[in-house]
């Protein structure tokens, strides 16, 4: 695999959303950044943002909204979407490697 100079501070950034203090469980968090184990009311959504987050429309974060509050939702989906830019920054640098 490639280099990465920005591994550490990533590695910090990511420790720090997914089980840092916030309004929503660590286990929920790490769970939507890992796209695995979610809530059911919660799979729809983190499934859209790891596979085809364009597709999240106002209607799905309202879904949630309806149990998780603001602030979780929040820290739910910056969750998901660092899992999900993680794990497509793995496959590039993946295939660099390979190149």
């Amino acid at each position: 695999m490639i280099n990465d100079p920005h591994a550490k501070l990533r590695d910090q950034v990511l420790e720090t959303v997914l089980n840092g203090p916030g309004e929503s469980d660590r286990a929920l968090r790490n769970a939507a950044a890992a796209d695995s184990g979610v809530p059911a009311d919660l799979q729809t959504l983190i499934d859209k943002i790891h596979r085809h987050a364009y597709k999240v429309t106002d209607e799905d974060i309202a879904r949630a909204q309806t149990k998780y509050g603001d602030d979780q939702m929040f820290e739910i989906v910056v969750s998901a979407s660092l899992g999900a830019s993680r794990r497509r920054l793995f496959a590039g640098l993946k295939a660099l490697g390979e190149a």
